[in-house]
């Protein structure tokens, strides 16, 4: 047998890169996942949403959201969506991977000019590299940086793409940002894969925790696989944007839509985060403490990075967190500049194992 990359794969393992997959070992706590509420393992919403869906015709969307695939479900989901949200159109398809690609490549045309934050997710970069686009990089969270750019730019159409919280990192967006963006007109695209669910008077992200004013030039989107409990994404703007990326959008025209169950499953959740929100905040507010108190880290969200620097080591402090019954991340080059330990302080966890991992991981940051 040939081995093509064998060179290639031998270079990954000698720099401590070389990746693979592990089955889920449901026997650890689980600090590693983006399951921020933990409503994974909500089984009130799978039974719910099992019920809902056995009354239907069919199990499947069976086709595009274009032809014969959009159903009374996506519908329904992209109403509530835009309700709590306050935008005026929705719509919903594969993966945050998807909607990123979705908007990066239909935006981006002939004469514009895209301006992403350096640390914006890998799914954007690529988009970003599709076609002949003009494209900039600003220094992480630098406002002055980036209204230098948008001043000094001649484009047709400026659009900006920052994340609501950066994924491993876990900071915040400056607020400034979004003024930016409306000074110069400039159309700002907004992950809120990590931020929705977990920020904001009704924990429907940044948008919400900034009670930012929804203008056109204002886009949305986020996934359903992390604070939701589910699978796949939305994305929220004006009616004219949301138009323009179903006749132009390529993963929203030659994609199977969205599956039913995970869009069914995502409304649910959506409306549990509505209805229990005070409790949910409370707890998101413990677990924060909990990593100031324990950990020495203030944390803006429920993403703690902390820096091992070392891709060998950060393996290493993993696989003994497992013997010791805890599942967190370890993050290396290229996804970060230098390694972490990337634990999520979710609330499917209890207070105890929290704070008995942090004083496992504080033992570990003074060897």
């Amino acid at each position: 047998m040939s081995l093509y990359y064998e060179n290639e794969i031998k270079a990954l393992k000698k720099s401590s890169r070389y990746r693979q997959r592990e089955l889920v070992d449901n026997s650890l706590a689980d600090f590693a996942s983006n399951d921020y509420l933990g409503l994974s393992c909500n089984k009130v919403l799978h039974e719910k949403t099992c019920k809902e869906i056995s009354k239907l015709p069919q199990n499947s969307s069976k086709a595009s959201l274009l032809v014969n695939g959009y159903h009374k479900i996506h519908k329904n989901f992209e109403d509530i969506l835009k309700e709590l949200n306050g935008f005026e159109d929705a719509v919903v398809l594969g993966s945050g991977f998807s909607a990123n690609i979705a908007l990066i490549d239909a935006l981006v045309r002939k004469g514009d000019e895209l301006f992403m934050d350096e640390l914006y997710h890998a799914s954007g970069v690529l988009a970003s590299q599709i076609g002949n686009k003009r494209v900039k990089f600003f220094k992480h969270n630098d406002i002055e940086e980036l209204e230098e750019m948008l001043l000094a730019s001649n484009a047709k159409r400026k659009i900006v793409a920052v994340e609501g919280i950066y994924s491993m990192d876990g900071d915040l967006v400056k607020k400034e940002i979004f003024t930016i963006c409306d000074k110069h007109d400039a159309i700002v695209i907004v992950d809120e894969a990590h931020s929705s669910g977990v920020v904001g008077e009704n924990l429907m992200g940044v948008y919400d925790l900034y009670d930012i004013k929804i203008r056109p030039n204002h886009i949305k989107m986020g996934t359903l696989g992390k604070a939701y409990g589910s699978f796949g994404a939305y994305i929220l703007s004006s009616i004219h944007i949301i138009d323009y990326l179903i006749n132009r959008a390529r993963p929203i025209i030659y994609a199977t839509s969205l599956s039913l169950y995970d869009t069914l499953l995502a409304h649910n959740a959506l409306r549990y985060i509505r209805d229990n929100k005070e409790s949910l905040k409370e707890k998101i507010e413990l677990n924060k403490s909990i990593i100031e108190q324990d950990l020495g880290i203030k944390t803006e969200s429920l993403i703690v990075p902390i820096t091992i620097g070392d891709n060998a080591e950060v393996i290493k402090i993993k696989e003994e967190l497992k013997r010791s019954g805890y599942a967190v991340g370890a993050i290396r080059q290229p996804t970060v500049k230098s390694a972490i330990i990337r634990l999520i302080a979710r609330l499917g966890g209890s207070e105890g194992e929290l704070r008995e991992l942090c004083r496992l991981i504080a033992l570990k940051r003074e060897v």
